[in-house]
């Protein structure tokens, strides 16, 4: 089956999928997103995914009427007709279509598109080796809690860790550890696992959110707090965390070994207790 996608309620091959060039998303990105993955045809923590999208949408002032209702039942649908065992599902929520103009007009309809596309898990390999990361100043804007469609910074973050020939960039606000291009941060610092905190520095992801409640009943006891970058540096492990990677071990950071300079028993331990939290059918 063709990648699908979703436009105000119809569904239509991805290829066939049009938006106007008025819309104020592609204009100015004016949008929120989400991107929710399946587990063996099942949306994994769907209603945390929705109800961070409209988390989103709220601080921007952006409606979304759609009930929770009918964005399931229309993910479903797209799931369901792609027919794909491991999707990947994009929801996009623009605030419509209007002629260009940085004031909002009085009136004007959100537009709601989503798309479906196969998934393409990490190489094994590469989540048993582990990756290369650098960090770099942060130059995004200051409101990365809001899942907006303006990317452009992690866009070049990601495209200058590739000139590097690494795999990954983590990105260093005020001396402080924020997130990777498109994930969330974890180390082991001195004996205890440590996160970047809720707040404007993060998009608090919702595998983030699973794996602390997971790590915490595994025993494992995990601090929401600042991690400078010279604690980020000397960390005994490091770990991202996100809706397509799960855990997955950072083995080398600025060009010096993380650790023994291979994945951790934290990370691998954490993984293991995803998995058998997924196979169980949890958060579905």
């Amino acid at each position: 089956m063709p990648s699908l996608a979703l436009i105000q309620g119809r569904i239509v091959p991805l290829k066939d999928a049009r938006v106007s060039v008025e819309d104020r998303g592609f204009q100015f990105g004016d949008a929120v997103y989400e991107v929710v993955r399946t587990y063996g045809g099942r949306p994994f923590a769907l209603p945390m995914h929705v109800a961070r999208l409209r988390r989103s949408a709220r601080a921007v002032d952006l409606p979304v009427p759609w009930d929770d209702g009918r964005l399931t039942r229309w993910i479903g649908q797209l799931v369901r007709r792609s027919e794909f065992r491991e999707s990947k599902i994009y929801i996009q929520v623009t605030r419509g279509e209007a002629p260009r103009n940085h004031p909002v007009p009085a009136i004007v309809r959100p537009a709601l598109v989503m798309t479906v596309r196969r998934l393409v898990p990490p190489d094994p390999a590469l989540r048993a080796r582990g990756i290369r990361a650098v960090t770099m100043p942060d130059p995004r804007w200051a409101r990365c809690d809001i899942k907006t469609v303006n990317l452009l910074g992690n866009v070049l973050a990601r495209e200058e860790a590739r000139r590097r020939k690494v795999d990954d960039a983590i990105f260093i606000r005020g001396g402080f550890v924020a997130e990777a291009t498109a994930a969330n941060v974890f180390a082991a610092v001195k004996g205890r696992l440590v996160t970047p905190p809720e707040g404007p520095s993060i998009l608090s992801g919702v595998t983030r959110a699973c794996l602390i409640e997971l790590a915490r009943e595994a025993g494992i006891p995990v601090a929401e707090r600042r991690i400078s970058a010279d604690e980020l540096r000397g960390a005994e492990e490091i770990f991202l965390t996100g809706t397509t990677v799960e855990v997955l071990p950072v083995v080398r950071l600025d060009g010096k070994p993380v650790g023994g300079g291979k994945p951790g028993p934290t990370a691998a331990r954490l993984l293991r207790e995803w998995r058998e939290a997924v196979s169980a059918g949890r958060w579905m």
